[in-house]
């Protein structure tokens, strides 16, 4: 079994990227203070052609050499804005018709693995603080709250780690065949 080469990737360039057909779904960071978290969830947004991250309250935003430090050059890619207020950012997502969900272990959440979702729902998640997650007014705002099971000793993830878990469970249950 031979690695491929970058070049057989068949990777899009940052134009392409920018024209392509985006994943229905947008990333919220509610005052991530880690720039290596925030510049991997840039890469994995990327990853899985998502349109759109908020970067909120705390959350710094690019340019930034610790953000660039992980996303590898997926802030020129994955479009971003940045919100004072993580509430503000879920009205603008809901008037958009997305469905809102906090990433978060709470009562009444839907397991990861036990989310329907239809093909191209317009879906937007959060992730919170590294320490504290998402704030509890942030969560009571949202449509709903998502859950990864977990069953060791710890029950909580790196944010980046997270992220990318759900990132790409939730682009397999909208995206079409690519």
């Amino acid at each position: 079994m031979r690695k491929l080469l970058n070049e057989e990737l068949n990777r899009l360039t940052a134009e392409e990227f920018k024209k392509a057909k985006k994943n229905p779904l947008v990333i919220i960071l509610d005052n991530v203070r880690s720039m290596n978290n925030i510049g991997s969830v840039f890469r994995s947004a990327d990853a899985f052609l998502a349109s759109k991250i908020y970067l909120c309250g705390i959350t710094a935003t690019p340019p930034h050499k610790d953000i660039h430090k992980t996303a590898l050059g997926a802030t020129e890619t994955v479009e971003w804005v940045y919100f004072e207020n993580t509430i503000d950012a879920i009205d603008e997502i809901k008037k958009e018709g997305y469905t809102v969900y906090a990433v978060e272990q709470a009562e009444n959440s839907i397991g990861l693995n036990q989310l329907s979702l239809s093909e191209n729902a317009k879906t937007a998640v959060v992730f919170g603080h590294e320490v504290r997650g998402v704030h509890q007014q942030v969560v009571n705002h949202c449509d709903a709250v998502l859950e990864i099971p977990q069953f060791g000793t710890k029950h909580s993830l790196n944010i980046s780690v997270c992220a990318g878990i759900v990132i790409w469970e939730l682009s397999k249950k909208l995206l079409s065949e690519k």
